[in-house]
């Protein structure tokens, strides 16, 4: 017993105590491992058999045919417009800037060219992440993984769906190579604002190709695919800072970039387009009116075909107009002072809050192109302190704040006064200075063709598309005032009323009791008269009684069967009545640029068009614009005399006349006529030269009065002339040959069929030539319709037009005779 009691208390050699650690070891942790590797083996077993066999197809990978959106361009092949719920833009990877490669690799798998197409370093580390925050805090998803996502799967966190992606990952490497894989990825990850790819985001974001993005912009571009709308520079701009700054630091790390290039990437300032200012030519009115127009043929196809629409549009032409339209509204907006900040906040006394309050009061306010909305933070003495969404920091003082400088006064009206909350506008002045301005409210539109064909060379419809998205020029029905005048001279050439013929320019006025309905009396500028006047006078000077005489004269029913036959007009809108020698009809920009092309090409009717070619995403054909041309298939209208006679005409307005103004331009090829409505509703000038027809309006939408002193020869007439400036820039001056039919006597003008004493009209108005001609209804409506200031008429109230002639005391006795005030009172008995 006490042998084996001995025997029993000896303690165990070192090896079966090493066995018993390692056994406890295996029990512990071993078991568990082999266990758990036994499980995945089941589980990867289940992939292979049971999800595998529900793995989509790779055709749509190995044969990719993404949706493309339309795209439309202007002549010269420059893009104006994309629509479609996919912005896309498919590039080649070769043809992709190495640092944007780059900086994909260095924030999403810098480990791409080394793994089968999942990353277990990796997945290893977002699980110890996971486990440290308790959740899916981070993912571990390769690129090859999320081109599997995005094409096949959801963006739902689940380990089944992992799962899957990591099978389908496997397979698209076995089918694609790496750099076709980086390729799909970077042509079809979303990245915001409808922006799929990374040429869409370069194009919505900085307005710039792909190819000519900087290292900060594309570590911009890198930083989206994480969470779009978090790091979207447009709506999160201090974000995506922060996250280019982080990609920027990972390049430095990777060896990717160097420490210089790393410290003028962090320090380049970056402007990013305002939404819907991705374009660099602004021609917004004319990229909606070309999708309406192929929505309207190949619907929703329209949106995913790929088209390309190539436009008739010029693209220096379309940004001198846009530059034109702007400037000339700017002008009348410093002329009529500064109305006050759009709104006021309150300003919250902590940070972040006051950060939150600025974000949301100025993303309810997007850009107006160049027009930077901002909050002011202080107003300390003659300085204005105001920060914008971006989170920019300006002080604005000196000259910069002349214009608001009413605003600013302590004695302001509490809603007009600039203060700590209130927002306003601020633009960049000629030295790079921030200045205070204001959005404006009126509007205005330019539109010029070739009047040769019709080709719309530029197109503007307003002030700002994202601001008011109305077409003026196709949609607006406005009253012309005196730039219609020409049509109805025109009109009257062909009755033998030619330049020469003298017009009894004296007053006229209707009482309520003569007229049974409102009292009417036209006027001339300051109630000026200039008793005899020749026909070519009254158009230079724009003179409303010589016009309405001749009208008169020629008769309204046949003015208007002439102006709607000839120049395309409407004829309901256009009704014969005397107050249309005054433009008081209805017209838009669009029609009369057409109307006004028939002098420009020698008297053909064209029609106006915009869509040149459409061709698919492979280049085919499939439609081509087929225009009428003028001597070509146009109809001719007018006879080659009227032609060249109200071409001189109108020579004679633009150099001598309410169109003198166009001297500026030192060329004696120019011809056009203004126009001015009663009160200033409306201004217009329309023009034109042999190889360019322009119209440009301003007015309100409600329309109201732009002031007393505001004419077509003072507001439209210098945007046409700015916009002239640039479209004529190298086109030599041109001179119209005199055709068959034209003769010249006393330097003036005439049928060679109306000579003096052979059916020339000698003279209108007078008591020995009373008015005659058709007796349409001037009703009350007529007589209180809007005419022209450049041509006014007025009721009940005086109108004035632009009428520089002289007035001399017999010219203002000069009265209507009764036989033609009968002549107009009989109108008044047809009702």
């Amino acid at each position: 017993m006490a042998d084996s009691t001995d025997r029993s208390s000896k303690p165990r050699p070192p090896k079966a105590k090493a066995r018993s650690i390692w056994l406890k070891i295996f029990v512990w942790l071993g078991l568990p491992t082999l266990l758990l590797a036994l499980t995945g083996a089941l589980v990867f077993v289940y992939a292979l058999i049971v999800m595998a066999s529900n793995l989509p197809s790779l055709d749509t990978l190995t044969d990719y045919r993404p949706k493309m959106p339309l795209r439309i361009y202007t002549k010269d092949h420059v893009l104006i417009g994309e629509f479609g719920a996919e912005r896309r833009e498919m590039v080649k990877l070769e043809a992709m800037p190495e640092t944007l490669k780059n900086a994909i690799l260095a924030i999403e798998d810098n480990r791409f060219y080394t793994h089968g197409g999942v990353d277990f370093i990796g997945i290893l580390r977002a699980t110890v992440v996971d486990i440290l925050h308790r959740g899916n805090a981070q993912g571990a998803s390769t690129i090859t993984m999320q081109v599997a996502r995005n094409f096949f799967l959801t963006r739902e966190k689940t380990y089944l769906r992992k799962l899957y992606e990591m099978l389908l990952a496997y397979n698209i490497e076995s089918v694609l190579t790496k750099d076709e894989i980086l390729e799909l990825y970077m042509n079809q990850i979303y990245l915001g604002q409808r922006a799929y790819g990374f040429a869409a985001a370069a194009r919505v974001y900085f307005g710039k190709d792909l190819s000519k993005i900087t290292l900060a912009q594309a570590a911009m571009l890198a930083g989206l695919p994480k969470a779009p709308s978090a790091y979207n520079p447009i709506v999160n701009p201090k974000r995506a800072k922060t996250r280019q700054q982080y990609i920027l630091k990972r390049m430095l790390e990777l060896g990717y970039i160097n420490q210089p290039q790393y410290e003028q990437a962090i320090n380049e300032e970056i402007e990013v387009q305002s939404a819907g200012n991705e374009f660099k030519v602004h021609a917004e009115y004319v990229a909606e009116m070309v999708r309406q127009k192929i929505f309207e043929q190949y619907h929703e196809e329209a949106y995913t075909r790929g088209l390309r629409v190539i436009t008739t549009l010029d693209s220096a032409d379309q940004e001198a107009a846009y530059k034109a339209v702007r400037r000339g509204i700017m002008n009348y907006e410093r002329r009529h002072g500064y109305r006050g900040p759009e709104a006021f906040i309150t300003l919250p006394e902590r940070a972040t809050e006051a950060e939150e309050a600025i974000n949301d009061a100025l993303l309810a306010r997007p850009n107006g192109g160049e027009f930077v909305p901002a909050v002011v933070m202080l107003v300390k003495g003659k300085t204005v302190f105001a920060e914008m969404l971006d989170g920019t920091k300006v002080s604005i003082t000196g000259d910069a704040l002349r214009f608001a400088a009413a605003s600013l006064r302590v004695n302001a009206p509490n809603n007009k006064r600039i203060r700590p909350g209130a927002v306003i506008r601020l633009v960049k002045n000629p030295q790079g200075e921030w200045e205070i301005t204001q959005l404006p409210q009126l509007e205005g539109a330019l539109v010029s063709l070739t009047p040769q064909d019709g080709a719309i060379r530029a197109l503007v419809g307003g002030f700002d598309f994202n601001k008011n998205k109305f077409n003026h020029i196709t949609q607006a029905w406005r009253q012309p005032g005196s730039s219609f005048k020409p049509f109805i001279y025109s009109a009257a050439l062909d009755k033998g009323v030619l330049p020469a013929t003298v017009i009894n320019d004296a007053p006229l006025s209707l009482s309520v009791e003569q007229t049974g309905g409102e009292e009417w009396t036209p006027k001339n500028y300051g109630g000026r008269y200039s008793g005899a006047i020749t026909l070519r006078t009254a158009l230079e000077k724009s003179v409303n009684l010589a016009s309405i005489r001749i009208l008169n004269h020629i008769g309204a029913k046949y003015g208007q069967e002439y102006v709607t036959q000839k120049f395309g007009f409407d004829a309901d809108k256009t009704p014969p009545y005397l107050s249309m020698a005054l433009g008081t009809g209805l017209v838009t920009p669009w029609q009369l640029a057409r109307a006004y092309a028939v002098f420009a090409n020698g008297g053909y009717r064209i029609n106006p068009y915009v869509i040149d070619e459409v061709t698919d995403a492979e280049g085919t054909v499939l439609s081509r614009a087929e225009p009428l041309v003028a001597g070509q298939g146009a109809p001719h209208v007018l006879d080659p005399r009227n032609e060249y006679i109200m071409t001189d005409l109108l020579q004679s307005v633009a150099q001598h006349g309410t169109g003198a103004r166009t001297n500026v331009l030192n060329r004696n090829d120019l011809a056009g006529k203004t126009g001015t409505t009663n009160d200033s509703l409306d201004t217009w000038f329309a023009g034109f030269q042999p190889t360019l027809t322009a119209v440009a309006w301003l007015g309100y939408d409600q329309p109201k009065s732009l002031g007393d002193r505001e004419t077509g020869g003072g507001l439209a007439l210098p945007i046409w002339i700015d916009y002239m400036r640039q479209a004529l820039r190298n086109v030599p001056a041109y001179q119209w040959p005199q055709p068959p039919g034209v003769v010249e006597i006393d330097d003036e003008l005439y049928y060679d069929t109306f000579r003096p004493g052979k059916g020339f009209v000698e003279k209108i108005g007078f008591d020995d030539e009373p008015l005659t001609g058709d007796t349409n209804d001037l009703s009350a409506s007529t007589a209180a319709a809007t005419a022209e200031r450049d041509a006014g008429m007025t009721s009940p109230a005086a109108a004035t037009i632009e009428n520089n002639s002289a007035n001399s005391p017999d010219a203002l006795q000069n009265e209507v005779n009764d036989a033609e005030k009968q002549s107009i009172l009989n109108i008044f008995d047809e009702e």
